[in-house]
């Protein structure tokens, strides 16, 4: 919890620069709040948090190539201890059930009021949830759908050791160091990694394995 005569230090997420700058005028006028960056995709964000402390990140979902469920993943696997608040139009059940499943701390609609907001950003700091009616009723009926039995995805040792290590973000070449194998084999295995799981980068692997909790055996944390 931050304390109460420290300013809340809050970081934006946004890929459309108008929405972005309105709401950046919001904030810094809130004189609890300290806008501390206004990013437009998930790198300049992470470039951010490499040199300022963040309490509260506001996130889109929708970011053009990639998704707020990618940054709530670097997020989890980088121990981040801030809250995180998704600002957007509107998700769907299962994206809802998703992005909750993976630490966000709440679910903002953009069509509510500013001073909604505010409340929003207070509450979450507080330790709380912020779930309007709707999404409550999304996550209600994405956990009680039917589950369609994929099909098994069996990791042999090797793959297992390089899913945890890609897990700690570490890169092929450390990968290969904390394994004893080559940068060449480590790409080998994560090229088969993602043939077996049928994704095509390291997020979306995360994000899988993050979706099928134990993969022939291995537990990947909660």
């Amino acid at each position: 919890m931050t304390p109460p005569d420290q300013k809340i230090q809050l970081l934006l997420v946004d890929d459309h620069g108008l929405f972005r700058e309105g709401l950046s005028r919001l904030l810094e006028a809130e004189t609890a709040f300290k806008l501390v960056a206004d990013c437009a995709s998930i790198q300049e964000a992470i470039e951010a948090m490499h040199v300022c402390h963040v309490d509260v990140i506001l996130l889109d979902f929708d970011l053009g190539e990639q998704t707020g469920l990618d940054f709530l993943i670097y997020l989890r696997t980088h121990d981040f201890s801030g809250r995180v608040l998704i600002v957007t139009a509107g998700l769907s059940n299962l994206d809802t059930l998703r992005v909750m499943e993976l630490g966000a701390a709440g679910i903002f609609l953009k069509h509510r009021s500013p001073s909604d907001l505010v409340l929003a950003i207070r509450r979450i700091v507080n330790g709380e949830a912020w779930l309007d009616s709707g999404s409550v009723d999304a996550l209600v009926a994405a956990a009680s759908a039917p589950k369609e039995e994929p099909n098994p995805v069996i990791l042999n040792p090797k793959e297992r050791d390089v899913l945890r290590a890609v897990f700690e973000g570490l890169t092929n070449k450390e990968i290969g160091a904390k394994l004893g194998i080559s940068e060449a084999y480590v790409k080998a295995l994560l090229q088969q990694l993602f043939n077996k799981t049928g994704v095509r980068s390291r997020s979306q692997l995360v994000r899988a394995a993050l979706e099928n909790r134990t993969w022939h055996g291995i537990e990947l944390g909660s």
